[in-house]
């Protein structure tokens, strides 16, 4: 016969139902406390379209990147404007080779006056010629307007050759100074008829005297280093004018090669 139970259990009259349902087996109760509300599964194309940037926003960092690659570029076009070149080669001249001996009071001396003529007089006379009108410039980006001031540049470079000459330097200073002389007369003739990177001539002048000292009148071990620094450095001025659109490849490459061949054959002169 069946067994009764009921008398183990007394009824317990059923509370009445909530609407704010607070029972533990609610929608928005556990026995754990309160059940956050679970966020709706998003498929993957509404994924795919949050991680999608709107076109306005790229266009944006796409703007900023460019300026922030333009200025980079024109930073290192003025640090390495060829008129300097002269002075870093007289820099690396007095430290990297045999004249390293000499006082560093005479050495300071020469340094500045090589910077004045080779580069603060065609500096002032580029800027004459800007007051005047002859050039629309200051960085001499039009073809026709850099004749004037390449002529300038090759006269200056050969006034300081002319002085390191007249102050008993090696034969061979003074033949780095007149290759870059000559390399700005073969730059003014080029750029008659197609535009030449100077930069790209100047700083391969530079690499030129580094070679020669390298080869034959090295005394510091960093020589070397500063090859390859000045390597990298030539290569990252020459994508800096390309980036601009100062220049095309070509007419950097031209630039080096006519850089590089004026100042390293030049001081093959002894």
């Amino acid at each position: 016969m069946p067994i009764d139970t009921s008398s183990y259990y007394p009824e317990i009259d059923k509370p009445e139902e909530k609407s704010d349902n607070t029972s533990l087996n609610g929608v928005h109760k556990s026995l754990f406390g309160e059940k956050k509300p679970e966020e709706p599964v998003k498929t993957e194309r509404e994924e795919n379209l949050e991680k999608e940037e709107k076109p306005q926003d790229k266009k944006k960092k796409k703007k900023e990147s460019g300026s922030l690659i333009d200025l980079l570029c024109n930073l290192i076009s003025w640090v390495l404007v060829p008129l300097l070149m002269p002075t870093f080669g007289v820099l690396f001249i007095f430290r990297l080779s045999i004249l390293d001996v000499v006082p560093n009071g005479l050495q300071t001396a020469f340094t500045f006056v090589v910077f004045g003529i080779s580069c603060c007089i065609p500096l002032l006379l580029i800027l004459l010629l800007k007051y005047l009108g002859v050039v629309d410039d200051y960085a001499l980006n039009g073809r026709k307007e850099r004749t004037l001031p390449y002529l300038i540049s090759a006269i200056c470079l050969g006034c300081t050759a002319w002085f390191m000459a007249s102050r008993g330097a090696p034969v061979w200073v003074t033949m780095f100074f007149t290759g870059g002389a000559i390399a700005a007369v073969i730059n003014t003739l080029i750029n008659l008829k197609w535009k030449i990177s100077a930069h790209a001539a100047g700083i391969s002048g530079l690499i030129a005297l580094l070679i020669r000292l390298e080869k034959d009148m090295a005394v510091e071990p960093q020589l070397f280093v500063w090859l390859l620094i000045t390597i990298g450095v030539a290569g990252l001025l020459g994508s800096a004018r390309v980036w601009l659109g100062r220049h095309t490849v070509w007419q950097v490459l031209a630039g080096y090669l006519v850089g590089f061949c004026s100042v390293f054959f030049m001081m093959f002169i002894r």
